[in-house]
């Protein structure tokens, strides 16, 4: 039960803490998670392509 409140406290902390990022900041960390997926896109199709070309 305490380590539930201390949690707790732990969240609220955070949201006190928290803050809505500007216009800026928000745009620098959507073009970053874009970037992140076509990244992490290509390798897939790439290593799906070497298992199709190779027949394995």
């Amino acid at each position: 039960m305490i380590n539930l409140i201390e949690r707790l406290k732990g969240y609220l902390r955070v949201l006190q803490v928290a803050r809505k990022p500007s216009k800026d900041e928000f745009f620098a960390s959507s073009k970053i998670c874009i970037l992140g997926l076509f990244v992490i896109g290509i390798i897939g199709f790439v290593i799906y392509a070497v298992f199709v070309l190779t027949g394995v």
